[in-house]
């Protein structure tokens, strides 16, 4: 056994993250596209960079900030929160993206809708009212991912009653003890993108409504109602047939024999699923990346895994 009994068991029993295990199947493919990750094709706005170019020599930038993010983005985020979310008690941490805000225990995942993918209402106030322990707080990931949908204002009524009284304190605690704070410059570059406005990214996401359209018809193989999502956020939904339900074993099939990578269903408690990225390619590369999942598809309908 060596060293490795000497391990945190905790560590040991945790799934490799799944972007790890993603990252090896592309290195492992020749010449795959991704349409896993979720990210945007585009960088933030050029005014937003130049001015963060003239920070770099400021020393501040150099050491710790707060812990809970600059000031100035922390209230630009709540005002942000405010004027177009309409949500009205928030506070705000800045986080080193959204995995770090997560990285607590004990937690409990309710049932959704099947047809929706919306978090089933009933449920959730059942939970709150009659489970002992009561449910310190309600994470709500909107809009969803994976699923890509967005969930209608009355169930978020239900999530979000009234803030956690020292839940920000104990957050603090958490904050401190990872990354101190989220990194400095990116900070700045977050502040001064936002005062592009809320245009900016509307004129961009534009565009990823031809590659959402493009990437749904290159799934329609599947059946009619076997895609869901891409409303709300960058992502589309696919339910694999029941002779090849394995959505690990198809991820890398497709990777290796068709060029185009994506996320395992089973990797976000949905095995029997597909997770598909429209928002990382520009719409040539994304056309290139349907046309390559298309035969996929279809190949994997009409004769499953052929090697």
């Amino acid at each position: 056994m060596g060293s490795y009994g000497k391990l945190a068991r905790r560590a040991l029993e945790t799934e490799m993250p799944i972007m790890v295990q993603i990252q090896e199947v592309v290195r492992g493919a020749k010449n795959a596209v991704s349409l896993a990750q979720g990210v945007v094709y585009w960088q933030p706005p050029k005014q937003a960079l130049n001015k963060v170019k003239e920070l770099v020599w400021e020393p501040s930038i150099s050491r710790y900030g707060a812990d809970e993010g600059i000031p100035e983005l922390r209230e630009a985020l709540t005002q942000k929160l405010r004027k177009e979310n309409k949500l009205v008690k928030s506070s705000v941490m800045v986080t080193a993206g959204a995995n770090q805000m997560t990285g607590v225990t004990n937690i409990l995942v309710g049932p959704g809708n099947p047809k929706t993918l919306h978090p089933d209402a009933d449920w959730l106030e059942r939970t709150l009212s009659e489970t002992k322990p009561v449910p310190k707080v309600v994470t709500v990931v909107n809009p969803g991912n994976p699923s890509g949908t967005y969930i209608p204002e009355p169930l978020l009524k239900i999530a979000y009653p009234s803030e956690v009284e020292g839940f920000a304190t104990q957050l603090l605690k958490i904050q401190d003890n990872i990354p101190i704070c989220a990194s400095l410059i990116s900070q700045h570059l977050a502040l001064y993108s936002m005062e592009m406005g809320a245009e900016w990214v509307t004129e961009r996401a534009k565009d990823l409504v031809k590659n959402r359209e493009m990437l749904r018809e290159a799934l329609s193989p599947l059946g009619e109602d076997a895609v869901k999502g891409g409303e709300g956020a960058i992502y589309l939904w696919a339910k694999l047939p029941e002779e090849c339900a394995d959505d690990d074993q198809v991820v890398r099939w497709l990777a290796k024999r068709h060029g185009v990578v994506l996320i395992p269903g089973g990797a976000c408690g949905c095995p029997g699923h597909l997770r598909i990225s429209f928002g990382g390619l520009p719409e040539e590369e994304c056309k290139a990346a349907a046309e390559r999942l298309r035969r996929g598809v279809e190949e994997l309908v009409s004769h499953g895994l052929v090697e």
